[in-house]
């Protein structure tokens, strides 16, 4: 039997980059994923792919998309066991040249989301007495990182929000992890500014692919490692290390 087999998995961000290999890996695993993005490419992104996705589209920002996605899950299925907040916007500018909007902007998708996406989800999960939630961090959210301000920022507050809610939910069997990604080979940060530079840093002599933090994230995801909340888990070639 598959890992994940029959299981209710929301996955945000989900058209491109890491919501794409964590929406397959998740399908692949037996799951029944709800991918949602904003982006118009969504259905697209899954065309031919195996497993059942259902794609839906979804402003992360707003508490009334959140209810209703999680109410077109419970309505179809009754249930919703794993929450991926994946969704996230990357726009590196230093503290001086960060202006409000900007900042605003990193800390409504990358942060409230997380928010409101581990709020939504809660009740049904809390009635369950089982749940588990995966929040996407960052490695530069782990330290001060120099010409990321708004986004190290909010990926941050990320980890402080999935250290808070893994102590308040673990009396319902829910548990809640993070996951550090450092440069993974995605359209967010083919662009990077220094990033053959970064990559002669890591150890590991390389950059990482979205499929690397998907079988994370799928790991953490499964009832089998059932005694993990509250963790921090960095995939960056042991860049922090």
């Amino acid at each position: 039997m598959q890992a994940l087999e029959g299981r209710v998995a929301i996955i945000t961000g989900a058209a491109g980059g890491q919501g794409r290999a964590e929406a397959a890996a998740f399908a692949a695993a037996g799951a029944i994923v709800v991918a949602t993005d904003l982006s118009d490419d969504l259905v697209s992104a899954f065309a031919g792919m195996d497993g059942e996705i259902v794609c839906l589209k979804h402003d992360v920002t707003r508490e009334d998309d959140w209810q209703r996605i999680t109410g077109a899950c419970l309505e179809r299925w009754g249930r919703i066991d794993i929450l991926v907040n994946n969704a996230g916007v990357y726009r590196p500018a230093p503290l001086l040249e960060t202006d409000a909007a900007s900042y605003d902007l990193h800390m409504n998708v990358n942060a409230r989301s997380v928010f409101l996406g581990m709020r939504a989800v809660a009740p049904p999960m809390i009635e369950a007495r089982a749940g588990s939630i995966i929040n996407i961090a960052s490695g530069a959210g782990a330290k001060g990182t120099v010409g990321l301000f708004a986004y190290s920022t909010s990926k941050w507050a990320v980890r402080g929000m999935t250290r808070s809610a893994a102590r308040e939910l673990a009396p319902f069997n829910i548990r809640v992890n993070a996951v550090l990604p450092g440069l993974i080979d995605t359209p967010m940060v083919s662009a990077r500014e220094g990033r053959e530079a970064f990559i002669g840093k890591v150890p590991l002599g390389r950059i990482g692919t979205a499929e690397e933090v998907a079988r994370l994230v799928l790991f953490l995801a499964s009832e089998s490692h059932s005694y993990i909340t509250g963790a921090e888990i960095p995939v960056d070639g042991g860049y922090s290390a």
